[in-house]
């Protein structure tokens, strides 16, 4: 049977999260700048402007429509994206090894 010190020391001990390295806060910036830019060209491709019947209309939806079309370019640079977070990551990596 194992001490109870032991188990209660086992599933309350902080997790050890690993320290963020400056390659993950390069990659972090450049997934957030494709996020930016897929945001701009869903906006200008018309998603998440009010139609009717979609949500009701009115000013409510118009409001929060921003939001929803920001989420969606995130999942969408978080489901691997067009690929250019990774041309950005490399590009910023290269300049800050200069």
């Amino acid at each position: 049977m194992p001490n109870l010190t032991t188990v209660h020391q086992a599933t309350t001990a902080p997790p050890r999260l690993q320290q963020p390295t400056p390659d993950d806060a390069i990659r972090d910036a450049a997934k957030k700048l494709e996020a930016s830019f897929l945001t701009e060209m869903l906006k200008s491709a018309g998603l998440g402007k009010s139609r009717e019947g979609l949500g009701g209309g009115g000013e409510g939806e118009d409001q929060f429509s921003s939001f929803l079309v920001r989420a969606q370019a995130e999942q969408i640079t978080e489901a691997g994206g067009i690929g250019l977070a990774e041309s950005l990551y490399q590009a910023m990596k290269d300049s800050s090894n200069d």
